[in-house]
């Protein structure tokens, strides 16, 4: 598939295999994220917060802890969100969602979008690097976003004032304080 003048590699199920049929149903952060990281987040813009600079600065973290690589940035197809290459074949996640999983980077993380289920943000509904190192997630009826990593980028997350995220364990409710579930 072809965007801003190049052409990107679009992602099968085998570049997620190591996520697929990984989580389990439920309240906890490992309904999104894997048992496979050493810790665990979520992050939701609070009040007033500026959901666009939230999102420029959890891509500004999770670059300071990678290594120069590509990111895979899946776009969940709801039917009703901009999944950015329409034509683009699926793979087939958590409960046979439908996503366009494309091989890219931060830089697209950031502007290919142009809104989705969590309001005017740009970031995809899942992204990781290619060496899955951490993993940021964000299910079809939440409006927060997982994410399980090493301890250093899960602290960094934490204390990033932009970012407002809050560490949970694999067992905990990964519902942000302040909101409830429909």
């Amino acid at each position: 598939m072809t965007r801003d003048g190049r052409s990107w590699r679009i992602g099968t199920a085998g570049d997620v295999a190591w996520l697929a049929g990984q989580t389990s149903q439920g309240f906890s952060v490992t309904t999104a994220i894997p048992p496979l990281f050493d810790a665990y987040a979520t992050f939701h813009p609070a009040g007033d917060a500026d959901l666009r600079a939230q999102e420029h600065a959890v891509v500004e973290e999770l670059v300071r802890h990678t290594p120069d690589q590509p990111w895979w940035l899946g776009y969940l197809d709801t039917g009703a969100h901009d999944i950015v290459f329409p034509d683009a074949a699926r793979v087939s996640l958590y409960w046979e969602w439908s996503y366009v999983l494309v091989e890219a980077g931060p830089q697209a993380a950031l502007t290919w979008r142009t809104g989705h289920m969590r309001g005017e943000g740009t970031l995809p509904d899942l992204f990781f690097p290619a060496d899955r190192s951490w993993l940021v997630s964000a299910l079809w009826d939440d409006t927060w976003s997982c994410v399980g990593g090493s301890s250093g980028l899960i602290g960094a997350l934490e204390h990033d004032p932009l970012v407002a995220a809050r560490r949970v364990g694999p067992d905990e409710d990964a519902l942000p304080p302040g909101l409830t579930r429909d």
